[in-house]
């Protein structure tokens, strides 16, 4: 069974409501298999057992969260040139951009070789002072269904074997 393997961090709830959301979307389609992993958990092995990715990240500071960077530290040279080819999407929970954060993920993405299959999701929530951004987030009903549709197309992908 194709295994989509999702590493994901978030602190302040708002990136797990979304990979949570593109999660139950790959799991709609039958002979699919999702490993969702904190970014802090997910290890080479995770990698290299997978058949797909989705790494999901809230940005800080203009760039992909540092557990998110940790991750891909501790990764990246034990699996290079072995899941080349690959597919790979990237989720970003930002407050005004996302783009820096995007940008990271695909520059590592095109070292290891993936196949970006859609573009960057970026979910923007507007927190702008340092309460709305340190604050719980609560994602809208139609950004989760953005995020569930895209995990549904990663699904029906790789059980259909077009990557």
């Amino acid at each position: 069974m194709p295994r989509l393997l999702l590493v994901w961090w978030s602190m302040t709830g708002g990136t797990q409501q979304l990979a949570e959301a593109l999660a139950e979307g790959a799991l709609e389609e039958r002979g699919t298999e999702v490993v969702s992993l904190r970014a802090d958990q997910a290890h080479a092995d995770d990698v290299l057992a997978a058949q797909a990715f989705v790494f999901a990240t809230p940005e800080n500071l203009a760039s992909m969260a540092g557990m998110m960077k940790d991750f891909f530290d501790r990764t990246y040279y034990p699996v290079l040139g072995r899941i080349d080819g690959l597919p790979y999407a990237t989720l970003v929970c930002a407050g005004t951009d996302g783009a820096g954060a995007a940008r990271q993920v695909a520059r590592i993405a095109t070292g290891w070789r993936l196949k970006e299959i859609a573009e960057p999701l970026i979910v923007v929530v507007g927190a702008q002072t340092p309460e709305q951004i340190l604050a719980p987030k609560r994602i809208e009903v139609a950004q989760l269904e953005r995020a569930r549709e895209l995990g549904h197309a990663l699904g029906a992908g790789l059980s259909m074997g077009i990557w």
